[in-house]
């Protein structure tokens, strides 16, 4: 077996055993400290991960900084948030989502008929971000726009969808958004039961999430993101279209972030337009900043961190602590610009090589080696 397979495959052992203990550890032992309550937010937490990974996937690898993926975060939330307000009780003989009489109307509007179907939203939660995303990113990409004013539109995309999705009143209960979700399957979206199933997919999506981020910024493909961050004119040059490759890439990071928003909509009881606002999509680049730009793991880490840290100083210091997450974001960005996974494989790394006295010398035959085995396997 070759060592790159050797590799994977422990990654692949890793992964699993890390979501397998998640899943039946984590949680009994949660509950039985009195801290039930935290597998419902680590739900959340792990679902947020999802954008982490979507946004790593368009910033970190491909060096588009994007400031919008909260609309693509809460067009997949919505989605699956008209489903589930379509789920009425048996005997209901009004069948309308319950704000809609308060503001007079009386007639299911047409758009929201295709969400009875559970497939069709499904369809919906990843399809609609991705084919806006697509559009979005042809529009932009194909006028050669990067850079910082790639990063002015998609936060200018935040402002129109917040606004219009907030004016909504009638058709989406504009500000108040959509909550108070009844059943699904049969089975009440806020039972324990329930919530535990939304808490397995979750993780199971995150998994799923990451080995699509891992397969596509590995190999020739990830090497060729990595091409256009760093030279893009290069890459032109060389035959290459970066246009279509940014345009796949950002679709596939909507569409994720799509997953993400209808996984997290039903945890939290409630999606509303707050979920476009730019803070929020803000927060979002800051998960992957402190765990560590082109780093998958970094950007899960970088998510559970921050949100947990918010979570409990929050509890703590519930008037300042906005100012103790405002001063971790500074000391992370100054102290390691790269991440916290970043300083591990870098100054961490030779720390710790240096206190144990394991630092490998690289010599000219060692690289001279390297250089033979990337040409006697090209595709590695």
């Amino acid at each position: 077996m070759k060592p790159e397979q050797k590799k994977i495959l422990i990654e692949v052992g890793v992964v699993l055993g890390v979501a397998l203990l998640f899943i039946f550890v984590i949680p009994p032992i949660l509950v039985a400290v009195g801290q039930g309550f935290r597998v419902n937010l680590l739900g959340r937490f792990f679902a947020l991960a999802i954008v982490a990974l979507a946004i790593d996937l368009i910033w970190g690898y491909t060096g588009l900084l994007s400031l919008g993926h909260g609309v693509f975060f809460g067009l997949g939330g919505y989605a699956f948030a008209m489903h589930l307000k379509l789920q009425f009780p048996p005997g209901t003989d009004i069948h309308l989502p319950s704000f809609m009489p308060l503001y007079g109307v009386t007639e299911l509007p047409w758009f929201w008929r295709p969400f009875f179907s559970f497939p069709f939203t499904l369809l919906a939660v990843v399809l609609v971000p991705a084919v806006l995303g697509g559009l979005i990113g042809y529009l932009i990409f194909r006028n050669r726009i990067k850079g910082v004013y790639f990063s002015i539109l998609t936060q200018a995309l935040t402002i129109i969808f917040f606004n219009f999705f907030n004016g909504q009143q009638k058709l989406i209960n504009g500000t108040n958004g959509l909550t108070d979700f009844q059943t699904l399957f049969g089975m009440k979206v806020s039972s324990p039961e329930m919530q535990r199933w939304f808490y397995i997919l979750t993780i199971v999506f995150l998994v799923f999430a990451y080995a699509l981020c891992r397969w596509l910024t590995s190999g020739r493909f990830g090497r060729l993101l990595v091409a256009i961050r760093d030279d893009e004119p290069r890459v032109r040059f060389t035959g290459y279209n970066p246009t279509s490759i940014k345009v796949f890439v950002f679709a596939v990071s909507a569409a994720l972030a799509g997953i993400a928003g209808a996984l997290y909509t039903p945890q939290t009881g409630i999606i509303s337009p707050k979920a476009m606002d730019i803070a929020f999509s803000i927060e979002m680049v800051i998960w992957v900043a402190v765990g560590g730009r082109a780093s998958l793991v970094g950007a899960i880490l970088g998510t559970l961190v921050v949100n947990f840290a918010k979570s409990l100083l929050s509890e703590t210091f519930p008037q300042v602590w906005l100012f103790f997450q405002g001063g971790l974001f500074l000391l992370i960005v100054m102290l390691l610009p790269d991440g916290v996974v970043g300083w591990l494989r870098t100054q961490g790394l030779e720390l710790w090589e240096k206190m144990t006295g394991k630092r490998e010398l690289f010599t000219y035959p060692k690289l001279e080696l390297e250089m033979d085995e990337r040409y006697e396997h090209p595709g590695d």
